[in-house]
């Protein structure tokens, strides 16, 4: 649905988007990550035909972008971060300027549906200027969705939200995608990344530095695993039991809980049972640690900012 192909853009002697190929396949929601000043904001303008790139292509529905233009825009939904409001408008007179447009069939039923979904309708005949900052947000996704898009790339879309509407959001997402249209999301708070997306594309310095779905990128980064474990009565038995387990690194316990590393050559966890079964003791839970986007995030761009140091470029 999208492709960028050495997709790059300098700013003089400034590389925003450094050689980027990423492809987002149709029905899926592909998180789109990076620190500050990473190019994520240059891409994704150069997606929607607001930057010519220096170099590269972008096709969208198989198609380079200026091959056409408006029938392309047509089928995307847009919400920025920072929106540009009609604020003496209502929410309705906005919605049917751009439903007419777009030339959207029975305009007012669809006005309705939109703003339906982010709880607005009861606020249609409200001035935007009038509007709460999240109000505006949840305004801005029912523009979005207004035209039936078939993509819809979302920046930073539950910005200002309190964490009821960031449910809001996160259910139309979820739905919406069932209901086949495709998601570039970029956004600052990973958890919501994390919950949402297939899969996660990592932008550090212009460069793609990492793509694939979480549970890959884990996979990769983790060097080590990290076992939880509540059994009925801890004691220096189990413990030492424990221990000499073959890919045991490391074992630490408090009054029911045993925090136990081992390493990622094998799953030891059936080892762990029997001997702790051998003692006379009992797994009331175990459960893994699992590698937060966050964690990999700070990982990834870490170790990508040390590489990008070797070679002179950081």
């Amino acid at each position: 649905m999208i492709q960028t192909e050495g997709l790059t853009k300098r700013f003089g002697q400034l590389v925003a988007v450094d050689n980027l190929n990423i492809h987002v396949e149709k029905g899926e929601i592909y998180g789109f990550l990076g620190p500050n000043g990473a190019g994520k904001t240059t891409t994704a303008m150069m997606i929607l035909g607001l930057l010519k790139p220096t170099e590269g292509k972008v096709k969208i529905f198989g198609k380079e972008l200026q091959e056409d233009y408006f029938n392309i825009k047509r089928r995307i939904g847009v919400l920025s971060e920072f929106q540009y409001l009609y604020e003496d408008l209502t929410a309705y007179e906005c919605l049917r300027f751009f439903g007419e447009l777009y030339q959207v069939d029975d305009i007012d039923k669809r006005i309705t549906h939109v703003l339906g979904l982010v709880n607005l309708d009861n606020r249609k005949h409200e001035l935007l200027g009038g509007y709460s900052k999240g109000m505006k947000q949840k305004f801005g996704m029912a523009r979005a969705l207004l035209h039936d898009p078939e993509i819809l790339i979302l920046d930073e879309p539950v910005s200002s939200l309190d964490p009821y509407g960031v449910k809001e959001i996160r259910d139309i997402i979820m739905e919406e995608n069932r209901n086949g249209r495709t998601f570039l999301i970029s956004s600052h708070i990973l958890s919501e990344i994390e919950r949402t997306c297939n899969r996660i594309g990592i932008l550090n310095r212009g460069r793609l530095v990492a793509e694939d779905t979480m549970e890959n990128l884990r996979r990769r980064l983790e060097d080590e695993v990290e076992l939880h474990i509540e059994i009925d009565a801890p004691n220096e038995a189990v413990t030492k039991a424990i221990q000499g387990i073959n890919g045991v690194i490391s074992v630490d316990a408090d009054e029911k809980q045993y925090v136990i590393k081992t390493s990622t050559e094998r799953d030891v966890r059936p080892d762990i049972v029997r001997a702790i079964a051998a003692t006379g003791n009992v797994v009331v839970e175990m459960r893994r640690h699992e590698m937060s986007l966050e964690e990999a995030f700070v990982t990834i761009t870490e170790k990508n900012i040390s590489l990008l140091a070797k070679e002179g470029v950081a």
